[in-house]
This record gives structure tokens, C-alpha cells and sequence, in this order.
């Protein structure tokens, strides 16, 4: 490879690295093509699964602010770079490692953090975005109704108690 196809293949790593909120590692040695092509399409748009080569990748992750992935650098290593729901992602990695035990996940950096292929795995156990935003809202929609029903609570019980104690009045009064 020439020194400028390097420079450039290291660009658009850094590129990749800076502009994915997640880059998952995996080593995908006796994976065919056509199972490769599979796990691209199982991503879907919202992840890009590339090949890449360990010491340019070391370059460009360094040159990013990442130096977590440095020790999984090693044989043949793919990377899934997240754009959009890491929790997506990371589920159809850990669905396509279990159907094709070839691909292993070495691990990952999620925000900047680094992520064992445990935690990637936990990470794919959760719920989707838009699902537990949608258990935030309606948890938060209860609490609402719930302050509001104290709240109009308070004035029904000061009027009940008020015709308590009038009628209490009127009793002790007769």
C-alpha cells in the first residue's frame, strides 16, 4: 500500500472514529463474503461495517482520542462504526455472533468509554431508544396525574372537612 493510500485510509478512519458514537470491534477470520455482506445488511443505515487493517486503525484512533482499542488490535479485525442506536447495533452483532460463532466481538468504545464484549452484550439487552423513551413518557406522564389528582385532592378535602365541622356546628348549636 502506498504511503498516500495509508494517509488517506487513516483519514477516513479518524474520520469514522470521530464522527460514530460507538465503534465496536469484532474478528471475523472464516466469515465468507456473502455472511460479511449478511451482517452489513443486518446493521442496517445506521452502522458502517468496514475491514480494517490493525496499525493504520491504531494511527487513527490515536490521532482521534482513542487509545482504548489498542490492545484488541490484533489479527483480523472488522469494525462496526455506530451512527445511530448503539443498542441496535449491538444487538445485531450479538445476534449475527450467534448464529455464525466465526465472528467474535473483541470489544468496543461507546462515547469514549471502553466496552468489553460483556458489556457490549448487556448493552444489546436493552430495549430499543425509541422503547425506553416511550417507558420514560409514560412514567412520567403517571407521576403527572398523580400530582394532579393531590393536588385537586387538597381542595375537595378542605370543602368536606369545612361542611364537617359546619355541620358539627349546627348539630352542637341545636
Amino acid at each position: 500500500m502506498a504511503k498516500a493510500e495509508k494517509a488517506t485510509a487513516v483519514a477516513e478512519l479518524r474520520s469514522s472514529f470521530e464522527s460514530s458514537g460507538a465503534a465496536v470491534l469484532t474478528e471475523y477470520r472464516g466469515l465468507t463474503v456473502a455472511q460479511l455482506k449478511q451482517l452489513r445488511v443486518s446493521l442496517g443505515e445506521n452502522a458502517k461495517f468496514a475491514v480494517v487493517k490493525n496499525t493504520l486503525t491504531k494511527i487513527a484512533a490515536n490521532e482521534a482520542g482513542i487509545n482504548q482499542l489498542d490492545d484488541l488490535l490484533a489479527g483480523p479485525s472488522a469494525i462496526a462504526f455506530v451512527n445511530g442506536d448503539v443498542v441496535e447495533a449491538a444487538k445485531s452483532l450479538r445476534d449475527f455472533a450467534k448464529a455464525n460463532p466465526l465472528l467474535v466481538i473483541k470489544g468496543g468504545v461507546v462515547d469514549g468509554k471502553a466496552m468489553t464484549p460483556a458489556e457490549i452484550s448487556k448493552l444489546a439487552d436493552l430495549e430499543s431508544r425509541e422503547v425506553l423513551l416511550a417507558k420514560l413518557a409514560g412514567a412520567m406522564k403517571a407521576k403527572q396525574g398523580h400530582a394532579a389528582a393531590v393536588f385537586n385532592a387538597l381542595p375537595t378535602n378542605m370543602a368536606q372537612l369545612a361542611e364537617a365541622l359546619r355541620a358539627k356546628r349546627a348539630e352542637a348549636g341545636e
